[in-house]
């Protein structure tokens, strides 16, 4: 079942971004022309999702599978480096909402601070030149302002909706004691909220608590906590 909900989510990213470059108007008095965004925003998100599950192992039970999509999944939302990724989770994992996590930041609880030092951690020269090449190759076939705003805008939207319910909500100050051991606390409100806002991603202290268990799951844990 993971292989096949991961398969979807990167198929249906593929889908419409394609059908968005060739065939969608920017218009900016059109409502459809916002939805596509947010639509494709939420995507990206879940292309970043299907690779978080791939760091746990919870794609397919075949290693190399599961390392496989998660390489793409990660090189399809930003040119990021799995193996850099796997590593600074699995940090992530061990000191959650600690000095030695790297998504957690220690010397501000701004958010524009600590989105830019989250960004810092995962962005290399080299993502900006991939980007860069590619962006200038489309060109070729697709217009700038469609590449612009269905394909470069939704991808950094998408960190931004990863880091705010994936880490800033859960993790900042204060913790509580219902947050320990992982520092972290959970999303509230129902689950269909939770699934459009970041992939059950808010059910962050379910995820700490249960590693093993896939995004699309963690709504069951979430209703034994109820």
């Amino acid at each position: 079942m993971g292989l096949l909900i991961a398969s979807t989510v990167i198929l249906a990213w593929f889908v419409h971004l394609v059908w968005l470059l060739a065939f969608a108007e920017v218009s900016f008095t059109s409502p459809m022309f916002y939805l596509h965004i947010a639509v494709q925003t939420h995507l990206f998100t879940g292309l970043f999702i299907t690779a978080h599950d791939a760091m746990h192992g919870l794609v397919s039970p075949n290693r190399n599978v599961n390392k496989g999509v998660g390489h793409l999944a990660t090189r399809l939302f930003a040119a990021l480096s799995y193996s850099r990724l796997l590593e600074k989770h699995k940090l992530h994992h061990q000191f959650p909402g600690e000095a030695g996590d790297p998504d957690y930041c220690t010397t501000s609880q701004n958010f524009w601070r600590w989105w830019f030092s989250f960004l810092k951690n995962y962005v290399s020269i080299w993502q900006f030149v991939i980007f860069a090449v590619v962006f200038n190759v489309l060109q070729i076939w697709v217009d700038q302002l469609n590449l612009i705003f269905f394909w470069i805008l939704p991808s950094v939207l998408a960190t931004f909706q990863l880091f705010y319910f994936g880490t800033y909500r859960p993790h900042r100050l204060p913790h509580t004691e219902p947050m320990m051991p992982h520092h972290s606390r959970t999303q509230k409100g129902p689950h269909w909220w939770a699934m459009l806002s970041c992939y059950f991603f808010g059910y962050h202290f379910e995820h700490h608590e249960s590693p093993r268990t896939p995004w699309w799951k963690l709504y069951q844990l979430k209703n034994q906590q109820v």
